[in-house]
């Protein structure tokens, strides 16, 4: 889930404090790694006048912030109404954009409608960029927006998925950013999500975090020195010795760390055809609890288990290394979205810094196997197994090649490894 780290008072009772709201799946551009397939508008969704009575039941349950992302929010009708209605409510009104169509004239009338902040999706210099976006000159869009935003008065954040197509992009796109005065930068990992399942060999393996999340803490220390807010997604990091640095926002507040998922405790998604679940990014197949238009927000939230689940489960969800960890009480599995694409449900998360340093000090490693393709559908995933190898085994060369392909590849890997039942 793309957001910035939610400030909570102790012992809150859970509320949708921080909504991620999917306008539309019209969109753009037609992302190689979009978790929503994004392109075309899904068959039934909310009406204007459906959107603003959402607006209103947000405000009641006391929303403090809503993302609207799509898709492309802007290509909703209404999507200036929502702003306008948020904004009346008192809650902060932030959107997520690739940027493509933000020209000066929509970046003022957003602005003018009452829009906070705006994020713009950048995963690379220009030429990873664009292949990842599937089309030339969305880079420079994408930059256009920036200036277009920061000129009308708008907060200006960037977000960027890393994978093995792009990461070597992160220190050049840390000097792009300062020098566009962007203020908030997120980092996450590409999760084989929607499209993104379909395109494995760009998907990190679990010890590629051995070397990427190093280098993010030492650009968190640049940043920190240069006034940038520069945090990690709820699927990077979990523990290790760069944690408190990466979690912390300021360098007054060291004790930051993961957790655990806030799915479904204060935060909550809503897919355009009004179908709410704990998260964005949560699969819509398994994770949606109701729709809109069919009961109250209020219900939805307090009684469906697709959305209590977080508040409601303990540790013997846990399952695999995860179950054995000394970290398992405060982090419960790591983001559940990610574990779910990965081996099929909750609870065990090979992406996790801690983890991929305890198989490096045994001398071995986790590699991710495509074992069943993805159906096809928005949210969705395929699923994988962990073989466990020598930490010197030869290195698989991915084709990344083939990420622009809608396939999943199986290549002979090389080293001594076992099944891994975990």
């Amino acid at each position: 889930m793309a957001g910035r780290r939610l400030r909570l008072a102790p012992n809150q009772q859970p509320r949708p404090v921080y909504v991620v709201w999917e306008l539309t799946l019209k969109c753009d551009l037609h992302c190689t790694h979009c978790g929503s397939r994004a392109g075309h508008a899904r068959p039934d969704e909310l009406g204007v006048d459906e959107a603003l009575d959402v607006v209103k039941q947000l405000a009641e349950m006391g929303a403090r912030e809503v993302v609207l992302i799509g898709g492309e929010a802007y290509l909703y009708d209404g999507f200036l109404d929502v702003v306008r209605a948020l904004d009346d409510e008192g809650i902060t009104a932030v959107m997520t954009t690739g940027g493509r169509g933000v020209t000066a004239d929509l970046a003022q009338q957003m602005k003018d409608a009452g829009l906070s902040r705006v994020s713009v999706s950048i995963d690379g210099m220009r030429e990873r960029h664009d292949r990842m976006r599937a089309l030339n000159g969305s880079f420079d869009a994408a930059l256009a927006a920036l200036r277009h935003c920061r000129e009308a008065g708008l907060i200006v954040g960037a977000n960027t998925n890393i994978n093995r197509l792009n990461h070597q992009d992160l220190e050049p796109l840390f000097e792009t950013f300062l020098e566009e005065g962007v203020v908030t930068w997120q980092v996450q990992l590409t999760t084989p999500l929607g499209r993104a399942a379909d395109r494995t060999e760009m998907t990190l393996q679990p010890y590629d975090l051995l070397g990427i999340v190093p280098r993010l803490a030492a650009l968190k220390r640049k940043a920190l020195e240069r006034d940038m807010i520069m945090l990690p997604g709820n699927n990077l990091g979990y523990f290790g010795p760069e944690e408190t640095l990466l979690r912390s926002p300021r360098p007054d507040r060291e004790k930051d760390h993961w957790q655990g998922c806030q799915a479904g405790r204060f935060v909550m998604g809503i897919e355009s055809d009004g179908a709410v679940k704990g998260c964005p990014s949560l699969q819509t197949r398994h994770y949606v609890g109701g729709n809109l238009r069919d009961q109250k927000l209020k219900p939805i939230w307090d009684e469906t288990p697709e959305l209590r689940f977080s508040r409601d489960r303990g540790l013997d969800e846990l399952w695999g290394f995860c179950a054995t960890c000394p970290f398992k009480e405060p982090c419960r599995g790591g983001c559940s979205f990610t574990a779910q694409a990965i081996l099929g449900r909750r609870g065990n998360n090979p992406y996790c810094h801690y983890r991929a340093r305890h198989f490096e000090k045994q001398g071995q490693r986790e590699r991710l196997i495509p074992k069943a393709a993805a159906p096809g559908e928005p949210f969705d995933n395929g699923t994988f197994d962990i073989v466990i190898e020598a930490l010197d085994a030869p290195e698989p060369q991915p084709d990344l090649a083939a990420a622009d392909l809608v396939q999943i590849t199986r290549k002979p890997t090389n080293g001594r490894r076992k099944r891994n039942r975990s």
